[in-house]
């Protein structure tokens, strides 16, 4: 259990631990336009990941949860070492697709490991809850300062290569150590819906990043490549409803749980993107903070998601309805980032620590929660493809919203900057420099407004749960009833 802890705040903090070298990173590999592209070192990492995921799961139920942890382990650890390595913006990009091959199995797999060593009521009762929380609280608060004392004391690159010696102890861990039943699922993978399912990620992502930037929405581009993405997503529907083994069966989308639940971890997934990066940028070029101070302004936001996760995960094993504690922490997420988005150049740094151990309050009460109420209610047997499912959904939902939200941004700074970059507003002066800090909080501003919508779209979906469907998840494992 405690090898499986280690991956997952492996995974978490390669999500967190980026945003506190942004800014070095850009001045190294392409100051100019360095940070107009930094939504593509989310955005690779999210859609290599987001491509292979339901064939992680397939591969679980085919090969073994432990064999497929072992080569996802593998792959990130190369995908790392590439990053650290790198000579161009173009390639740190490349290879952050690397590594989110890795890293797409890291925490979608060590749950379905986690899933096999406990027992239905232990794994639907206080344990999911507080092992989510206290996890992505350690990431989210390790992650960026560990990313920002590395970047200060010995360069950016050390940001990925720190990620070797860990990932090396997991890897030995796994295979001396964890011992899972052999996997009884037939030995035939659908490599065709995978690819198809690759296309349509692929495809809605570059719609979302080219549309209205780098092409008018109307161009030939963009509706071809919107006419494609629809296709793919035509032929993967239809796959799925015709392979033998389908990577994401469509029988649990007549699950309404199930499929509410990766509704909502796809929209969560998208708003935390809007939060965690954007709020690294803003203290650090609007506010001329440290990128080590920076990251402790984190660290309210980690203990409200740890506290969180801590209290629901007991709570719903005492039989509280989790639907509760989910539509309160959407509620309490979308305020938290409705005030960010009001905050300006001269907001109090104290108010800003509030508002994101409040978005830290909310998030804790979804994450892990939504893992368990679809490994709850979706059959067991398809419990590997369940659980990499709602991965599936929340890497989709990270890619569009880094794509979008970094759309969002340069087009908003660009309209009171015209021809300026952003990367150009730490090295202006004067009256100059202040115009441009407005600007860049400006688009920031609207940046936390869009994600607090998209958290309030997860809070609708989550007052459209029906209790009863969630009952076997605040303690005992059950099968939700079709919708």
């Amino acid at each position: 259990m405690l090898l499986c802890l280690v991956t997952i705040v492996l995974a978490v903090l390669d999500m967190n631990i980026v945003s506190a070298a942004t800014v070095p990173i850009v001045r190294d590999l392409d100051p100019v336009h360095g940070v107009d592209r930094l939504p593509w070192l989310v955005s690779a990492f999210a859609l290599a990941a987001t491509a292979l995921l339901p064939l992680y799961g397939r591969l679980c139920d085919v090969y073994g949860a432990k064999r497929v942890l072992l080569g996802a382990v593998g792959t990130f650890l190369l995908g790392s070492a590439l990053c650290g390595a790198a000579r161009s913006m173009d390639q740190l990009i490349a290879f952050r697709a690397v590594q989110g091959v890795g890293g797409g199995g890291l925490m979608s797999v060590t749950m379905v490991v986690i899933a096999q060593f406990k027992d239905p009521e232990e794994r639907g009762g206080a344990k999911g809850g507080a092992v989510g929380g206290i996890v992505a609280g350690l990431g989210m608060a390790v992650g960026p300062l560990v990313g920002a004392l590395l970047t200060d004391h010995l360069g950016w690159r050390w940001v990925f290569y720190v990620n070797l010696p860990l990932g090396l102890l997991v890897l030995v861990g796994v295979a001396l150590v964890v011992r899972l039943p052999r996997a009884t699922g037939r030995r035939s993978l659908d490599f065709v819906g995978a690819a198809l399912a690759a296309a349509f990620a692929t495809g809605l992502l570059l719609v979302t990043e080219w549309g209205g930037k780098d092409h008018a929405w109307t161009s030939p581009v963009i509706l071809g490549l919107a006419a494609a993405t629809l296709a793919a997503l035509g032929l993967f529907l239809w796959r799925q409803a015709t392979a033998a083994e389908p990577v994401l069966p469509l029988s649990l989308f007549r699950i309404r749980a199930v499929r509410l639940g990766f509704a909502i971890q796809g929209l969560v997934g998208m708003g935390m993107v809007g939060s965690i990066m954007y709020v690294m940028l803003y203290l650090q070029i609007a506010r001329g903070v440290a990128p080590t101070s920076a990251s402790l302004y984190l660290v309210p936001m980690a203990a409200g998601m740890t506290a969180a996760g801590l209290l629901v995960g007991r709570l719903t094993g005492r039989g509280h309805p989790p639907r509760t504690f989910l539509a309160a922490g959407a509620a309490c997420a979308t305020l938290a980032l409705a005030l960010l988005g009001l905050s300006g150049p001269d907001t109090a740094l104290w108010a800003v620590l509030a508002e994101l151990a409040l978005l830290g309050c909310g998030l804790g009460q979804l994450i892990g929660q939504l893992v368990t109420v679809v490994q709850e209610t979706a059959p067991r047997h398809q419990l590997g493809v369940a659980t990499t499912g709602i991965r599936f959904f929340q890497s989709l939902g990270s890619a569009l919203g880094a794509a979008l939200f970094g759309t969002v941004l340069t087009r908003v700074f660009e309209a009171g900057e015209p021809g300026r970059p952003l990367g150009a507003v730490r090295a202006l002066t004067g009256a100059a420099h202040e115009h441009a800090v407005r600007s860049f909080t400006d688009a920031v501003d609207v940046v936390f407004l869009s994600a607090g919508g998209v958290l309030a779209l997860a809070l609708v979906c989550v007052l459209r749960l029906r209790p009863a469907e969630l009952a076997g998840s605040a303690g005992s494992a059950g099968v939700a009833p079709a919708a």
